[in-house]
């Protein structure tokens, strides 16, 4: 058994919560889930976005401008050195968000060349299937009218001989023959 037990981190009485010590982040996570859920009418506070920090900008007019006179006080190369180095700060920020701008840019473009040839690519599938489509509707048509012609011919080649039949058979004797609509 471990030194600290998990009977004696619980309380003796029964309503009370005990301590419950998350071993992992899932168990904390459900801990403060499970502690969210005992009062739901309790407002939840969402932290909002961090904005991108951004150096103050330069000042308008500079009173005291330093120079490099030999009467200058021990003190004021502190303060000189503070300026130069919020000076280099916001010209390394201006530089990263050069760069950003250059990135972002060359990111949209890369998207729309991608874009247009995504675009060629479809388009040339499409003509694609479209051709083949027309070549099967061709090919189906080229079909019918082969069955067409060759049922043409065999009706040609039989009609000399039936057509004496019909025309001097009687209304009567068409009625007997077999229909293949009604099937008798």
């Amino acid at each position: 058994e471990s030194p600290l037990d998990w009977k004696e981190i619980q309380p003796a009485q029964e309503g009370a919560a005990g301590l419950i010590i998350p071993k992992n982040a899932a168990e904390e996570q459900k801990l403060k889930l499970e502690r969210l859920m005992k009062n739901p009418d309790k407002a939840v506070q969402i932290p909002e976005k961090m904005s991108e920090w951004a150096p103050r900008p330069p000042p308008e007019f500079v009173r005291d401008v330093m120079g490099s006179s030999a009467g200058a006080g021990s003190g004021e190369f502190h303060v000189y050195r503070h300026l130069h180095r919020r000076e280099y700060q916001r010209q390394d920020y201006m530089d990263a968000m050069a760069e950003k701008q250059k990135l972002d840019a060359e990111f949209q473009k890369r998207l729309e060349r991608n874009k247009i040839a995504a675009e060629e690519q479809t388009a040339k599938r499409r003509k694609k299937r479209q051709k083949l489509k027309e070549k099967k509707l061709l090919a189906k048509k080229m079909k019918l009218e082969q069955k067409k012609q060759s049922e043409a011919s065999s009706e040609t080649q039989e009609q000399p001989s039936s057509g004496s039949e019909e025309a001097s058979g009687t209304e009567d004797e068409e009625e007997d023959a077999p229909s293949f609509v009604t099937g008798r």
